[in-house]
């Protein structure tokens, strides 16, 4: 199958062709864990899992990384407001974080690295880069010269000049240039480690570069994030590779858009930041990712009432439709394990489309339809209905929707087809009892 990605930094929809064939290396930029995820952190976490989960479905071997920053400014200062240290503070957060990427439906990254574990890669990548005079030292502080990389911006679009020119750049007497940017600091706050430089931590630039070559000990296939990454970290991720590689780290670059609160972008600042676990718990796993992914990943998905409720009718459009394909099939002892997704086509190759989410749901609507018409069908073909179930199971797994089904025990068939012989006999004193029964076992 042809999958063909959007390479930001190309800024064109390429064919997708991986470094070793049928195997994917995939780096996503994970959270900074410093307090509960917010519900804009979960869309690299979704947008990601689910290509994730496309690729290996097809038939690829995905390495799929996604780090955990737990050394930063904002984690010392919140650790020293609560009076613990930044290990204790930063421990309790991954532990959140991960609770709720799984109520979000999603995997497990193959690798999970943390910061504090590759200081010492760190402090010898660094140490490279002073050497070959790509980086320089200054009063503890170990800068990277961005005049030594001559395509400077290339991903994100920046023109060196504006930048000069403009306020983004925080001055800094210490730099040769306004334009380049912190590899190892000295501080005397919060936690640090020893280097040829004096006691400090590395920028915050540099801890991705090294997690990838100790990881991947070469050039990616996917570098992945949210777009607000694209400048300056990831152009600097970029910049320090090509000093030491010769090279852009990745193939491709995928950033997902924003999400936005009634149309607005979330910020302290308008109050609208809202926890992903608070979502969740109002509304569930199914109808927040969906959400999400009825919007294509490079559009802004906008969390209101009006999406929510859409979700939340599909979702339960979509419980329905299993559960009685399930109980239809069950109930006339065909073996589940022997359908086949002979229906997923058109759903893959809109998911091979630059990860079209939005028109893969169109097809799984579409094989909800055929499965409604089938159960309603008094001379139902049993092995077709079958094939459906299989396609609209797998659809689900591909997406990270957990809409389960109930598997049947003895006693259950016996009970459901008590039930459709009383309603089919018009018994509806028997009927209403044992449809509360299977009501209560989640049957119904």
């Amino acid at each position: 199958m042809e999958i063909r990605l959007y390479n930001s930094l190309t800024n064109k929809i390429e064919i997708f062709k991986p470094l070793k064939e049928g195997e994917v290396s995939l780096y996503v930029c994970g959270p900074t864990v410093y307090n509960y995820p917010h519900i804009g952190n979960m869309r690299p976490v979704v947008t990601f899992d689910t290509l994730r989960r496309f690729f290996e479905y097809v038939g690829y071997k995905v390495t799929y990384v996604s780090n955990f920053t737990d050394v930063d400014d904002k984690i010392i200062k919140a650790a020293l407001e609560n009076n613990i240290s930044e290990k204790e503070l930063t421990s309790f957060y991954i532990n959140e974080f991960s609770k709720t990427i799984h109520l979000l439906g999603s995997l497990d990254p193959n690798i999970t690295p943390k910061v504090t574990e590759y200081i010492d890669s760190i402090i010898s990548y660094i140490d490279n880069l002073v050497k070959i005079d790509a980086a320089y030292v200054k009063n503890g502080n170990v800068y990277f010269r961005v005049n030594k990389i001559k395509d400077y911006g290339s991903l994100s679009g920046i023109n060196i000049n504006d930048l000069i020119a403009g306020a983004r750049v925080e001055e800094n007497s210490e730099k040769e240039s306004p334009l380049d940017f912190v590899l190892w600091k000295t501080t005397e706050e919060g936690i640090k480690w020893d280097s040829p430089w004096g006691k400090g931590r590395p920028g915050w630039h540099t801890e991705c570069c090294v997690m990838i070559d100790t990881i991947f000990h070469n050039k990616i296939d996917i570098h992945g994030g949210g777009y607000d990454l694209k400048f300056p970290h990831h152009e600097n991720e970029i910049a320090q590779c090509e000093a030491t590689h010769n090279h852009k780290i990745a193939n491709f670059w995928m950033h997902n858009a924003f999400i936005n609160i009634n149309n607005e972008k979330m910020s302290k600042s308008l109050g609208n930041v809202i926890y992903a676990k608070d979502l969740i718990k109002e509304y569930g796993g199914a109808v927040t990712r969906l959400v999400i992914l009825n919007t294509h990943y490079r559009m802004p998905v906008n969390f209101t009432d009006d999406t929510i409720l859409a979700a939340s009718k599909e979702v339960n459009k979509l419980q329905s439709a299993i559960k009685q394909a399930s109980l239809l099939l069950q109930s006339n002892n065909v073996d589940l394990s022997k359908g086949e997704a002979k229906y997923i086509d058109k759903f893959l190759l809109a998911l091979a489309d630059d990860l079209n989410t939005a028109n893969a749901i169109s097809e799984v609507d579409n094989i909800v339809k055929e499965i409604n018409q089938e159960v309603r069908n008094k001379e139902c073909d049993l092995s077709h209905l079958n094939d459906l179930f299989k396609s609209l199971n797998d659809m689900f797994y591909i997406l990270g929707l957990d809409i389960p089904y109930i598997l049947l025990s003895k006693e259950d068939k016996t009970l459901y087809l008590e039930y459709l012989n009383a309603k089919q006999n018009k018994d509806f004193a028997k009927s209403d009892l044992l449809r509360n029964e299977l009501i209560s076992k989640g049957i119904l």
